[in-house]
């Protein structure tokens, strides 16, 4: 498996990640128990999954010409 491969795994599993776990705690925010720390960690998680696939597009534009093989 080349780094290319690699690296769309793993950018596809930590924006899923860091996407769900904005959702989880937005959900939280918005139950009867939701505090203002629960809003900061779902704003960071959604802008960690924004950033991981700004990376994702920047490194497979990099290695355009690599194959997957």
């Amino acid at each position: 498996m080349s780094l290319k491969a690699v690296h769309l795994i793993f950018v596809t599993a930590l924006s899923a990640l860091a996407f769900g776990t904005a959702v989880w705690k937005a959900r939280d925010y918005a139950g009867p128990a939701g505090n203002s720390t629960d809003l900061i960690f779902a704003a960071g998680a959604f802008a960690t999954g924004v950033l991981v696939i700004i990376y994702g597009i920047f490194f497979l534009r990099k290695l355009r010409k690599v194959s997957y093989l």
